[in-house]
């Protein structure tokens, strides 16, 4: 009996440590949180300055991941994924013949125990670097006239010990690929084509906001390889960075030059919906538990066509060798891997947004930029203040009590004065919660906080009830007190929409590539997550809809048949999803 009651014990106490475990992983939500540089371009910036990157590169190295993208002036490293540390470092010589540009779109490789970095060019005199300690800015040049001339390249080492490089950014242009020697890393042969979009039957390879305007032909960029069991996946962006729906393709290979073919399921990563959507030219790569996830581009693409911002999705190769990544509810809280996971499973939290269009009151509004803006889930639009003074202050209404978990912060560019990377970048600001609207408290203080935080994120040690919440601006590094997003996340306490009812997907003849979804509205819902796929059970993608029953989709493939399925959801949490729908 004594060793029933030990045994007993043990399982106890063993089950304690897990669910402990599992309530202190860590959350993460895109826009990720980086001290983003401004654009260094002063044609980039003549309707109004701005943070701006965007053609991200994840590698891990020596148990750290490196986060490398356009023009920063550096880059970034961590431990967890969770917290950036930013190294400073400028990697163009004065002889590279680069005006402004500093390492666009960089490409990456790991050789042993070195790590090697180089930007985009079309010259032959550009500097591949390398370092063995790259937490601190320790490079040397690992070939001082690389001659590829690769724009947006990326590089690649097999097993064997052979290294490639993929590169292209053209609406015209294929891809590219070449071998280069480990060693002195000299070309070997002539560059060779690699990929063509073929827009005429992928619908989502159309450029415009919708995959609508073929006034432009659309580009292929973004080269990123990855090797899984054998095969050979050679990833590209399409169609344009500035579009809601870029996206990231793959085409699949037995050799690292090809020949290849076209992944079924394309693209592979794709967020056209929601607070902050894109997600094209990017990188995937597994963590330190050998969990894959895919970096790329997200856009705002208001002040330029290239403001743009970083996020990074769960990822991975179901059981028939298909590259998916999972962007459902993409730009709300996800948790980050602290061991091997299935990430056909989500990461999601299931901490839904509680303020989407409720009552918001501020201290001032400057012109037309209103204070509901700052809570519509539109990345592209914002309130500002009439100034940047202390004090300017939002108030938003959650409608009932609620349960808060987490709440991202994200700032907006109004009047800002700098360009490139600045030094001495601090927010300051506190937070305040209420039950009443009369009694607060502080809630989030960052009045001593010294670090840039353009979107910060703030999950709470211990969840907090309260209906109404007020952030108070104290410091900002430059521009007005401006917001594009006080996002509340957590549990409102009300019933979860209905399941949808009477899903159409409407597919004609004329026009393959586009369908018409409409379903009947749920009075219950704030919006709504269309699933789809190219088969039943590989339902990878999804749009999100906010406050409509209908969407218009022209990412299909003329010729193959899709599924789709559509959940309801609102502060409270998510339907259930409906029976899967065909269209031939």
């Amino acid at each position: 009996m004594k060793t029933i009651a030990r045994n007993l014990l043990i399982l106890v106490f063993c089950c304690a440590m897990s669910a402990h475990a599992q309530q202190k992983r860590l959350t993460y939500c895109n826009p990720l949180n980086l001290d983003y540089g401004y654009t260094p371009f002063e044609t980039f910036a003549s309707w109004g300055k701005h943070r701006a990157t965007a053609d991200p590169t994840m590698t891990l190295f020596k148990g750290k991941c490196y986060l490398f993208s356009t023009n920063q002036f550096g880059y970034w490293w961590s431990d967890d994924m969770l917290n950036w540390n930013f190294v400073y470092r400028k990697f163009v010589r004065p002889y590279n013949q680069v005006q402004g540009d500093e390492l666009c779109a960089p490409a990456t490789l790991v050789l042993g125990d070195t790590l090697l970095v180089i930007g985009s060019t079309y010259n032959k005199d550009f500097t591949l670097w390398m370092s063995t300690n790259p937490t601190h800015d320790d490079w040397k040049a690992a070939k001082d006239y690389f001659k590829v001339g690769a724009w947006d390249p990326g590089m690649f080492a097999d097993d064997d010990g052979r290294v490639y490089i993929y590169h292209g950014s053209s609406n015209t242009l294929p891809l590219y690929g070449q071998e280069i020697n480990r060693h002195t890393f000299e070309p070997i042969g002539p560059k060779k084509e690699m990929v063509r979009l073929n827009p005429e039957e992928h619908g989502w390879e159309r450029f415009g906001e919708h995959n609508d305007n073929v006034f432009l032909l659309p580009f292929i960029e973004g080269s990123w390889m990855n090797k899984y069991k054998g095969k050979y996946y050679l990833q590209f962006g399409a169609p344009g960075t500035e579009q809601s729906g870029y996206g990231d393709g793959v085409f699949v290979g037995d050799h690292p030059l090809g020949p290849f073919t076209y992944q079924k399921h394309n693209p592979f990563s794709y967020k056209p919906g929601g607070f902050a959507k894109g997600a094209g030219h990017g990188a995937t790569w597994a963590d330190k538990y050998g969990n894959y996830w895919h970096i790329s581009t997200m856009g705002i693409s208001v002040k330029n066509n290239f403001e743009r911002r970083i996020g990074f999705w769960p990822a991975g190769f179901d059981k028939d060798g298909v590259l998916y990544s999972n962007t459902a509810y993409g730009d709300y809280p996800h948790y980050l891997s602290n061991s091997p996971e299935d990430h056909l499973k989500s990461n999601f939290t299931g901490w839904m947004i509680l303020n989407y269009n409720k009552p918001v009151e501020v201290s001032s509004t400057l012109g037309a930029y209103a204070a509901n803006n700052a809570v519509d889930e539109d990345i592209k639009t914002y309130w500002s203040a009439k100034t940047a003074n202390k004090g300017e202050w939002l108030k938003t209404d959650l409608g009932e009590i609620s349960t808060i978990n987490a709440i991202q912060i994200n700032y907006a560019d109004q009047d800002a004065e700098f360009m490139g990377k600045s030094s001495g970048v601090y927010h300051q600001y506190i937070i305040y919660s209420s039950l009443n609207g009369k009694t607060w408290k502080p809630l989030i203080d960052k009045s001593t906080n010294r670090k840039d935080v353009p979107h910060d994120y703030i999950e709470l040690k211990t969840p907090a009830k309260a209906r109404y919440l007020k952030m108070v601006n104290l410091h900002m590094p430059t521009g007005k007190f401006a917001l594009s997003g006080l996002r509340v996340f957590g549990k409102g306490a009300g019933a979860k929409p209905d399941t949808v009812q009477n899903l159409i997907v409407l597919r004609g003849d004329s026009e393959r590539r586009n369908a018409w979804l409409k379903w009947k509205p749920n009075d219950n819902a704030t919006g709504y997550t269309v699933y789809f796929g190219i088969a039943p059970d590989k339902l990878y993608n999804s749009m999100m809809v906010y406050g409509k029953n209908e969407y218009y989709f022209n990412g299909m493939d003329k010729s193959l048949p899709y599924y789709f399925q559509i959940e309801a959801f609102n502060e409270n949490g998510i339907s259930a999803r409906t029976k899967v729908v065909k269209v031939e």
